[in-house]
Formats: structure tokens, sequence, C-alpha cells
């Protein structure tokens, strides 16, 4: 039997060569997990983007499902109902659903003035405006000298009036759906009755009809629209549009308040408790718009 140092034991260069292949399978091995976790890595990053996508996806659904499945109301298809007598209105098709708004073409003549009012039920302002100029305007409109176009917004809605400010509007939406040529006696009979604005906790649906029947409106047609406020997301998405339109901004404050009043294209900023002005306004902006040419107002955001 062979004793000592000999051929039993690994020599020095067996041992370089052993720790070398040693070393050889650990990076072998290190490599290998290296690429494992760049593949779970890459694929964690893949899942999480069609997560994202498809997170992005639903909402991108939602929201155009919810835009498209608003009730919009006929003959305001410009956002507002534009009246050509203190009893005819313009006949339009609704705004088609996922659409924005057609603002009116105005056709320049030189003689007429064509007005348009964004309002708020609630706005006491609103309210000194058409007090004060409800007679001229009727006036101007059965003559034929003017046009008013309408645009109910809701920018004083609280918990104490109960969202009057929506509620009203979204009412007054429906006759123009159901009964358009009454909507000028409809006007006013809300202003007439417009409740205070901090005391007044704002109409009940059942005064608002009653407010109607006696300005010759009474259906079933819009007894059922007002009371289950069918066109209220109409409301709010012309509110969001008027204050988000640059046009429509008060130049002195840069934001949208109410009454806020164009006449062929120009803003009014005179009193709301003076009508000579506002006549005298509206003939000079019927001269300076000039004839001969057709306007859109507003014209964009």
């Amino acid at each position: 039997m062979a004793t000592g140092r000999g051929a039993a034991g690994p020599t020095k260069r067996d041992r370089r060569e052993e720790a070398r292949e040693t070393a050889r399978r650990m990076r072998e091995e290190a490599a290998k997990k290296a690429r494992r976790r760049r593949i779970v890595l890459q694929s964690s990053i893949v899942v999480g983007v069609l997560a994202v996508v498809a997170v992005i996806a639903v909402i991108i659904f939602t929201t155009t499902s919810a835009n498209s499945n608003v009730a919009n109301p006929k003959n305001m298809q410009s956002g507002g109902i534009l009246l050509s007598k203190s009893d005819q209105a313009v006949t339009t098709p609704a705004i088609a659903s996922g659409a924005q708004p057609t603002p009116t073409k105005m056709q320049l003549d030189g003689k007429t003035a064509h007005i348009q009012i964004w309002l708020d039920y609630q706005c006491p302002y609103c309210d000194q405006f058409e007090t004060t100029n409800n007679s001229q305007i009727k006036q101007w409109l059965d003559e034929g000298s003017a046009t008013l176009e309408i645009h109910p917004v809701a920018i004083l809605d609280s918990s104490a009036n109960k969202q009057y400010s929506t509620r009203s509007a979204a009412a007054a939406s429906c006759v123009a759906n159901y009964d358009p040529d009454k909507y000028f006696a409809v006007n006013a009979a809300l202003f007439a009755n417009q409740p205070d604005e901090q005391t007044g906790g704002g109409l009940d649906n059942s005064k608002i009809l009653s407010l109607f029947k006696g300005a010759g409106v009474d259906s079933k047609e819009v007894t059922d629209c007002v009371n289950q406020q069918t066109f209220a997301s109409f409301v709010g998405n012309r509110t969001q549009d008027a204050t988000t339109n640059k046009q429509l901004a008060n130049p002195t404050t840069g934001g949208f308040g109410t009454p806020t009043v164009f006449v062929n294209g120009e803003r009014y900023q005179g009193g709301f408790t003076d009508a000579a002005q506002f006549a005298a306004f509206k003939d000079a902006a019927v001269k300076d718009a000039g004839s001969g040419k057709t306007i859109t107002f507003p014209t964009s955001k």
C-alpha cells in the first residue's frame, strides 16, 4: 500500500483546475439567475403596462359611455334655445350623442339684433336684467328687430337651495324639448318667482310645474321630465362649457358670471337695471357689426 503524499492526494495543479471549474459553474449559475430575473421583471412590466392600459380603456369607455348616454333636449342644439318671436322658437334636433353644441350662425343685415344670454335662474342679477329688459326685448322680438338665444346654466347650486339652479334650468330645458314656443313665457315666470338666493330654499318641482302651467305649459311629458330631472346632466355639461369658454369670460375678472349678454357678438358691460342703456347698446352693436356677412358666436373655448 502506498504511503505518504504520493498518488493518493490531489496535486496543486488538480486543485487549481477544480477551483477554476467551481468558479465557472458559479458564474454560469449567476448568469442563469440574472437571466431569470430579467425575464420576470420584463414580464411584470408588460403585465403592469397591460393592466394600466386596461384601466385607461375602462375609464375612457366609461366616460364616453356616460357622455353618450346624456339626454339632450331638442331645440337646444347650440346649448341654448333660439327664439325668433316671443312665442316662436327655432326648432333644431338635439345635440347628437357624445357631440358638442353647434353655435348659432347669425345673419347680419344691419338692422337685426341677435341677443344671446347665459343666465342662472337663481341669479339675482339675472333677475334684475330680466325684469328691466323683458318688455322691450319682447317688443323687439315681435316686431322682428331681434332674436333671443337663452342659455340656462347652473352656477349657484347649494344644499340650501336643493340645487335649484340645476333643477330650474333642467326644468326649463324640458319646456324647450316639448313646448319650445312657450319658453319665453316660462323664462319670465321663473324670474318673476325667483326664490331669495340666501333664504329662499329653492322652489320644489311642484311649484315649478305650477309656474309652467300658469305660463301655458301643462303636459304629462313635461311633468315627468321635470320630476325625473331628465336634462340635469345636459345643464351640467353646458355649465362646464360656459365656465371654461374664454370668449365668455369677463375681461375684467377673467371668470365667467351671470348674466353674460352678447349682441351680434359684442359683449354688453352696462348696468343690469337700465333699460335705456341696454337699448342704446343694442343699437350700437347692430351698427358696429355691419351687414352682409354671417358670424358664429361663440366660436371656440
